[in-house]
């Protein structure tokens, strides 16, 4: 397996998918999976899709500084780390953003197991 290209693959299209109708991700997570965004921590598809289209801008784009992946288990697990710059709305100061996500492979495919977002600001 390519975790690399995986990594890739799974980030354009997720990133594409959120900056241009967050609502349509769903298919991603699964009952099992878990997002914390910040402090939160939801669990299953549908309180995740709910958090994300809930955020307060409607304008937002990803842009990605670093992308890290490596196997995360004998199973096809893949761990993916990327950070990056958020612009929203008509802000014209970026923010720095990390975000994990944990792919299991399921079919041909894989969903997100594990999704944790953080915003970086400075010290």
């Amino acid at each position: 397996m390519d975790f690399n290209g995986l990594a890739q693959q799974f980030t354009e299209f997720y990133y594409n998918q959120f900056d241009s109708d967050r609502s349509q991700l769903g298919n991603l997570y699964r009952d099992e999976s878990m997002l914390t965004f910040e402090t939160t921590q939801l669990q299953g598809t549908k309180n995740i899709v709910e958090k994300l289209t809930s955020l307060p801008f409607q304008k937002v784009t990803h842009r990605i500084t670093t992308l890290d992946a490596q196997p995360a288990s004998p199973s096809g697990d893949v761990l993916v780390m990327i950070t990056g710059d958020l612009l929203i709305d008509e802000e014209q100061n970026a923010q720095r953003f990390s975000q994990v996500f944990h792919l299991i492979p399921e079919g041909n495919s894989y969903y997100v197991f594990n999704d944790i977002f953080r915003l970086n600001y400075s010290a």
